[in-house]
């Protein structure tokens, strides 16, 4: 096999061994870094293809809409006035490309994906390059975050036929829909270093014509190639590996990445990677007397608190972007998603213990309005408006002092700007501050001789006058498209920290994303979720049709978002829904035959050349990690047999996997790690509304102990919960009071009333 690949020239925020352009991809791992510039191809590609223009002349967008008008998604909305003539995936664009013998370009993105902004601006508005693609092609164009399937199985070859991998994520396919050329983002035209989407173009539709045999052959190749890497089955395993040795070598791989100096696990770029975090708390717990178990506590908690003090943090409106384009956490890429929100909110409320949302909001938004999108515009600031902003003089300091001059020396901001050229190659940023926790409150204080409260109070003060003042600013684009998986993981990011804070504001908020789900994203008839749904106009929520809908992550998301926030409600209907929900994820997409469930439902994938099963924890945890964790779970508040069963067939169809890479899946490292210890049954015996029930629950609740359940018996033997587990009916209140059972192998410690003295028996 040989690839076309020309180097790339240097970006901002590039990652040591893949060239990556801020902004320009999602995940946490190098294979999903953006290859820039990258075309990877399953035939030699001849050298030529070079047109007589220099330039393809760039004229104003057509106002004649394509069929992507009549699309839902934000990002298909974005191209819709292209002259390219664009289709969505679907039947409709593979009948054409058989009755009509072309290529299928595949263009997959995602709406706040600066990368992807990029190559529609120089080259999908670009007429010359839509008349290539319109002669020779049939061009479609995916939201991956509407059709995660196709994106994974394309984005499977790129990075199998490339060095990496990334969005905008660009396939050439045959009209059976099997892939023989892949790339990334592409510049319009040739330069010293890059090739050009219109020579790619030209280059391909070349040897469709003259070598198309050999491309169906190769392509052929490349398909059964990648059916067996990518097969995950138990084969003749009969058991998962052992959990120690698993984890003992994923603590290590991690300990062997860790950034001492500022946390995390790379040099540049940075992210958050929640699901290593969650493993290092688990790791810490189940290893507190070791020194390696002091140790991923330490990492865990340094890295939290240097994301909590950098530029990855929005200071002013809080939240997390993406990820950091430097290993200090300084400068982000300024994309806000909501998977991330949700999954930190249950990562900082573990730090806590141990010692209808919408999907993201762009990079780009204009400095003033009408003028053309900078990325970061909305988030920074210079010092001029600070100092507009926070005139006002600080009493009782030991030299002349402003509360502007105040926030802008915690918060590192210069005169020149705290943004280096490498972070900024466009110089789009010069001038310009991002707000980073630069001195604890401690040294602010002493450093103006004033004390640490009024400090407090004076940042808190001035932070939320620049709040009030970037509300007038123009806003990042926000992509109005709800996925029901990303609001699981926000279901649980609010019940989990509503219950750890004992903060009963943020269980509200999980339950009405639950009711939201349930009402807009639930089709009762079928018990089937749907993947999406779009924010209409005053206020309505509208479907695309036909619907659709969900795949493995929104049902394993889900479910996992109902188990947390039965814990935090203790409202059985959520518990309910959990297994109702659970049932069809098994129906759909469990493979009876190797183990472990499909990424998508055979049906809807049906044309697809591969049918995966995600093997990776990155960004968002893999949908089977996940699904371990909740079998378990539902198993504990059930006691089901089946799925106990499901687990272990799970966890062994992925042992290979996790031998070979246990980082690459810390949080099926964790299920496996629950599974060969021994789940706590914490019943509470009371009145949900009584304050000693709710005593002895917050104290459940306070303290990290991720292998439970925790259980509310209300002493109704006709409850949901009862029926499910008949041993609950025997537990009994002591002396009318709140009373708890620890319940672990088929038996219940001696009965507890008093929430210290719980606490004891659940550190032991």
């Amino acid at each position: 096999m040989s690839h076309l690949s020309s180097s790339p020239q240097k970006h901002k925020g590039e990652h040591k061994g893949h060239s990556l352009p801020r902004g320009s991809e999602r995940g946490s791992s190098s294979r999903d870094k953006d290859r820039s510039v990258t075309v990877s191809s399953s035939v030699p590609m001849p050298a030529g293809g070079k047109g007589s223009r220099t330039n393809c002349s760039q004229s104003t967008p057509q106002k004649v809409p394509n069929r992507l008008v009549n699309e839902k998604s934000p990002y298909l909305l974005q191209h819709a006035y292209n002259p390219v003539d664009w289709y969505p995936w679907g039947q409709e664009a593979f009948d054409k490309a058989r009755k009509e013998n072309k290529p299928i370009f595949l263009s997959v993105g995602y709406s706040t994906c600066h990368w992807c902004h990029m190559m529609e601006e120089e080259s999908f508005q670009n007429e010359e390059i839509g008349r290539l693609l319109n002669e020779d092609f049939v061009s479609v164009k995916v939201d991956r975050e509407e059709r995660p399937d196709v994106d994974k199985v394309y984005m499977t070859f790129v990075q199998a036929t490339s060095s990496g991998g990334g969005w905008p994520m660009s396939v050439w396919l045959t009209p059976s829909l099997q892939p023989f050329v892949g790339g990334t983002y592409f510049p319009p035209e040739d330069g010293l270093t890059r090739v050009g989407f219109r020579t790619v173009l030209l280059r391909i539709r070349e040897q469709w014509k003259q070598n198309k045999n050999a491309l169906l052959e190769n392509s052929q190749r490349v398909t059964t190639a990648l059916l067996a890497r990518s097969e995950i089955s138990t084969g003749d395993r009969q058991l998962p590996p052992s959990a120690a040795t698993m984890n003992s070598r994923c603590f290590q791989q991690l300990d062997e990445g860790y950034d001492e100096e500022y946390g995390g696990f790379a040099e540049a770029p940075k992210f958050p990677t929640p699901v290593i975090l969650n493993f290092l708390f688990s790791y810490w717990l189940s290893h507190r007397l070791t020194q390696d178990g002091s140790r991923a506590q330490q990492m865990a908690l340094h890295t939290l608190k240097m994301m909590a003090n950098g530029g990855i943090r929005d200071h002013v409106g809080q939240g997390f972007h993406r990820y950091s384009t430097d290993r200090q956490w300084h400068v982000p890429h300024f994309e806000k998603m909501l998977y991330d929100q949700g999954q930190l909110a249950v990562a900082y409320s573990q730090a806590f213990q141990s010692g209808g949302f919408y999907s993201a909001e762009d990079a780009d938004s204009s400095p003033e309005r009408g003028m053309q999108p900078r990325e970061g515009a909305f988030y920074v600031w210079t010092v001029k408006e600070v100092q507009q902003l926070l005139p006002e003089p600080v009493l009782g300091a030991t030299e002349p002092l402003t509360s502007g001059q105040l926030l802008m020396k915690h918060y590192g901001l210069t005169e020149a700007g705290n943004i280096s050229l490498s972070q900024d190659p466009k110089g789009e940023l010069q001038g310009q501050n991002v707000l980073t926790v630069r001195y604890s409150l401690e040294l602010t204080a002493a450093r103006f001789g004033l004390e640490v409260e009024a400090v407090r109070t004076l940042l808190n003060t001035g932070l939320e006058k620049l709040f009030q003042a970037r509300k007038h600013r123009p806003k990042p684009h926000l992509d109005s498209k709800m996925l029901a998986a990303w609001n699981g993981l926000m279901v649980s990011g609010y019940a989990v920290t509503g219950a750890v804070l004992g903060m009963e504001r943020l269980v509200n908020y999980a339950t009405n994303g639950a009711k939201f789900l349930k009402r807009h994203m639930f089709d009762v008839a079928s018990s089937r979720l749907m993947r999406t749904c779009y924010a209409g106009s005053g206020g309505t929520v509208e479907h695309s049709n036909p619907p659709c809908w969900g795949f493995l992550e929104d049902y394993a998301f889900v479910v996992r978002g109902l188990l947390d926030l039965y814990e935090a409600s203790l409202e059985s209907a959520w518990l309910e829904w959990a297994l109702r929900l659970q049932d069809t994820q098994d129906r759909l997409f469990w493979d009876s035959r190797g183990g472990g469930y499909f990424c998508s439902e055979a049906e809807l994938g049906a044309g697809l050349p591969l049918r995966l099963k995600d093997d990776q924890d990155g960004a968002e945890p893999s949908a089977n990690s996940v699904s371990a964790h909740n079998l378990l779970r539902l198993h504990g508040f059930t006691g089901h047999k089946d799925w106990i069963d499901k687990c272990v067939c799970l966890l062994t169809a992925f042992s290979e996997r996790m031998r070979r890479v246990p980082v690459a899946l810390p949080e099926m490292a964790r299920a496996l790690s629950a599974h060969q210890q021994t789940l706590k049954q914490i019943v509470i015996c009371g009145d949900p509304q009584a304050k000693d029930t709710k005593a002895l629950v917050q104290c459940v609740h306070s303290i990290y102990i991720p292998n439970k359940v925790l259980i509310l018996a209300d002493g109704d033997p006709s409850s949901f919960l009862s029926r499910q587990l008949p041993f609950l009916t025997t537990l009994r209140r002591l002396e009318d009071r709140a009373t708890a059972y620890v319940c672990e192998n088929q038996a219940c410690s001696m009965p507890i009333t008093e929430p210290s003295e719980l606490r004891k028996l659940l550190h032991q």
